[in-house]
């Protein structure tokens, strides 16, 4: 079999490998070409139009076996190459040939990738000859190589020789640009980097063949700004710095073209930019603008903005490099001042901690230090325009009169003289410079009881103070003094009085209980618990001690008193006395200074008791006595009470059945007279059933005055049921207005302990609103004679209280 390269006649040479001669052709246009070595022993070529070039099969020769070699036939089919991009088409690319042609007609067939699979049609081949047809331009990035199959076969279907490989490679021309990764790169480097410092790598790729020159990159900086400080490896696109210098504050980034060229730089090219950003150091320390600031404050003052102070500094605009932190170095001992940052204009606020007195200081001399929040470069040098000197001035103004003590404690006595001085309250001008009056006054005195001179500040009494009043809280009593100068306007401060009332003992202990029972036989039952009471208070009042009277001799021999506490004391039996009553003279004191005693009279019954100790027979023990009561006067007594008991009933039924009948006199003749039935619908208790508990004759008669009552006998309550009374009035109110409070709270007692008015204690006022009203009596509403044909529909236009009267006549 033979194969035959055709290829148009675009050239061809021969060379001898090992003893085999080479057929090699150039196939294709452009600036690179590639050869195809077709390997036979015999070459032959013609014209593409008119001669086929036949390449006749060589032997290959085997191994040696048994000392004998052997050839064997095939078809060696080396790999052929097609120019991308050629447009000259259709073109031939080979022939293959049978060498058992001459025996029979031969039919050629090829298959693979180009001819029956994707993409289809770019091959074909002539059946009878075995010409193998270009029929599409190609294109190397696409595909790069086509692998065929190429099969001889006789005229019925017989495989003639066997199937061999047929490989198309691609030649690659330079038809592809390279493309940088990105169109802008951005590199950072620091300020004052050494030469060689790496800042960015810029990447390209070319989509022609690796393998060749068209993908060979070269880079290059085509244009940098001035001065040129970087430079780029051509090879690996690494740009790099090439000398010191760089300095953010002169210039804060760089602009870069780039280039990159492919055929070792000198084919396609393409281009980028490159923007190089300087990164800043703190190489620039904070400079205040001015040496001194001046700046002025009230006096008194606190917590407020004096002022600004500014500085200058050449670093990243709102980086650490360029914050500052301001301190005050010297000037302020006592920390009145504070400064801080303003983050927005790195200026430094100059503000006033704790008021300032003009007096003590008129001017403050600071001193300020500025400093970056980053520490800054050792290299470079301190400079004393980093600190600055501040001035405060402080402006006197007019200040108010200071209490030289507040607050201001005095005890005095309860009920002391009215009109007695019992302290003296001072203020002072701290206007040094000023002469100014200061004058005084009370603004706060809750019961009325001192009185201040407005020039010495001389404290007295008005009325006599009580320790017993509600404006003392744990025996202290509250006022509050005003001292104001006469300046324009004046200024005032306001200072505390506490006044202490110590209690007096005015008040001698009272015994609670003055009568008990005992056991005759001391062993029997338990002793008699006494208890007293004092209105004073602490320490005028308890501890008590309770005492029988000395003078009482046979007293103290059968009669013993220990005290249990500081307000109780247990008496006893000291041996067996006979029953009856006996009154025992009691002496009890308290505490005071000086201490009050008091002496009571406490009978004590002295019974039998059983076993238990519970006495028996005290009545007979009660009459056996020679000081006792007789059992006829007891009889008269218990008499008269039962006789007093009736008679009260009789009064009480006989004032009922007389109200009753009052109340119901006036209706008796007419049932139907409707003027003074009033029914209370807003009350909460009673109801039309407790209509008669009311006395109707203070309606019909407002004028009517109120019946006077005996002296400490409260009138009788018309709001409330029959018989019901009043507790005893308050008594009068006082002029004084320290004594409003108890009036208050006598009234309120009384008011809460008010029985007559169940289940409610509200009081219903009936108040007098006026005679002679000029509407007409309700009675005309019962005049059939006049009124008979009147309509009463438009009473349900009054509202429910007029309803009831117009289903009453409205259907009449």
């Amino acid at each position: 079999m033979r194969l035959s390269p055709c290829l148009g006649g675009r050239g061809f040479s021969m060379f001898r490998n090992r003893g085999h001669k080479f057929l090699s052709q150039t196939v294709g246009a452009g600036r690179s070409s590639h050869k195809i070595l077709c390997r036979n022993e015999v070459i032959s070529a013609t014209p593409q139009d008119k001669k086929v070039h036949v390449l006749h099969l060589w032997h290959q020769r085997d191994k040696a076996i048994d000392g004998m070699q052997r050839f064997k036939r095939a078809w060696v089919i080396p790999t052929i190459s097609v120019s991308e991009n050629f447009k000259m088409i259709p073109s031939q690319v080979v022939q293959i040939k049978s060498d058992k042609q001459y025996k029979s007609s031969v039919i050629y067939s090829i298959k693979g990738p180009g001819v029956d699979e994707e993409p289809k049609g770019i091959f074909n081949i002539n059946k009878t000859t075995g010409i193998v047809y270009l029929n599409a331009v190609l294109d190397r990035e696409k595909i790069d190589r086509f692998k065929l199959r190429a099969f001889a076969l006789d005229s019925d279907g017989l495989t003639l020789e066997d199937p061999t490989d047929l490989e198309i490679v691609v030649l690659d021309q330079n038809d592809n640009r390279p493309v940088f990764s990105q169109a802008l790169f951005r590199g950072y480097v620091l300020e004052n980097a050494i030469p060689g410092t790496l800042v960015v790598q810029v990447i390209a790729t070319d989509a022609d063949d690796a393998n060749t020159d068209n993908a060979q990159l070269k880079y290059s900086i085509i244009h940098q700004d001035s001065p040129e400080m970087f430079s780029i490896n051509q090879d690996t696109g690494e740009i790099r710095t090439v000398q010191v210098g760089l300095d953010r504050e002169v210039v804060g980034s760089y602009n870069l073209t780039v280039q990159v060229a492919d055929m070792m730089g000198e084919g396609l090219s393409a281009t980028a930019r490159a923007v190089i950003s300087i990164g800043d150091l703190n190489d620039n320390a904070p400079l205040f603008t001015q040496e001194e600031f001046v700046m002025d404050v009230p006096e008194q003052s606190s917590r407020l903005d004096i002022g600004r102070v500014s500085v200058t500094d050449r670093d990243l605009r709102a980086s650490p490099n360029w914050m500052v932190k301001y301190s005050i170095i010297s000037g302020d001992p006592q920390g009145a001042f504070s400064i801080r940052t303003d983050t927005q204009t790195n200026e430094g606020i100059l503000s006033l901690v704790k008021p300032l007195d003009h007096e003590t200081m008129a001017i403050h001399n600071l001193t300020m230090f500025a400093e970056n929040e980053a520490p800054l470069l050792p290299s470079v040098p301190r400079t004393s325009r980093s600190q600055a000197r501040i001035k405060v001035i402080v402006k006197n103004l007019n200040e108010p009169p200071v209490f030289s003590e507040n607050s201001i404690m005095v005890r005095v006595k309860e009920r002391i003289i009215p009109g007695s001085v019992i302290g003296v309250i001072t203020a002072k001008d701290p206007d040094i410079s000023l002469t100014q009056e200061i004058r005084y006054s009370l603004v706060s005195d809750p019961a009325n009881w001192l009185l201040v001179d407005a020039q010495s500040g001389q404290i007295g009494t008005r009325y006599s103070m009580e320790r017993k009043s509600p404006f003392l809280q744990r025996g202290w009593y509250t006022a509050l003094i005003t001292a104001a100068d006469n300046a324009v306007p004046p200024l005032s401060s306001t200072g505390t009085l506490s006044v202490e009332v110590i209690e007096l003992n005015d008040h001698a202990p009272v015994l609670w209980q003055h009568s008990g029972e005992l056991c005759s036989n001391p062993h029997h039952g338990q002793g008699i618990l006494l208890s007293a009471t004092d209105e004073d208070m602490p320490p005028q009042s308890h501890p008590f001690h309770f005492q029988l009277d000395q003078s009482a001799i046979a007293l103290t021999l059968n009669w013993s008193i220990s005290e249990v506490n500081g307000t109780h004391a247990m008496l006893e039996l000291l041996s067996e006395v006979e029953e009856g009553v006996y009154t025992l003279p009691l002496l009890v004191s308290d505490s005071g200074d000086p201490p009050l005693a008091q002496l009571h009279m406490l009978n004590v019954s002295v019974c039998r008791c059983d076993a238990v100790g519970i006495c028996s027979g005290s009545v007979a023990a009660l009459f056996s006595t020679g000081t006792g009561i007789s059992l006829s006067a007891l009889i008269i007594i218990l008499s008269s009470v039962a006789l007093l008991l009736v008679l009260a009933l009789l009064l009480l039924l006989f004032r009922y059945t007389a109200t009753n009948t009052a109340q119901k006199g006036l209706l008796s003749d007419s049932e139907d007279d409707v003027r003074d039935n009033i029914f209370n619908y807003n009350e909460q208790g009673g109801g039309e059933e407790d209509q008669d508990a009311y006395d109707m004759n203070r309606l019909r008669n407002p004028a009517m005055a109120v019946p006077p009552s005996p002296r400490f006998k409260p009138p009788i309550r018309r709001d409330a049921p029959y018989s019901q009374t009043l507790s005893r009035y308050p008594r009068r109110p006082s002029d004084r207005p320290s004594d409003i409070a108890d009036f208050i709270q006598d009234g309120l007692q009384a008011s809460d302990s008010d029985p007559s008015v169940p289940p409610y204690d509200t009081a219903l006022i009936y108040d007098y609103e006026g005679e002679g009203s000029v509407a007409g009596t309700l009675s005309s509403i019962l005049s059939s004679e006049e009124d008979s044909d009147q309509e009463y529909d438009y009473l349900e236009e009054w509202g429910p209280r007029f309803r009831r009267l117009a289903e009453m006549y409205g259907n009449q």
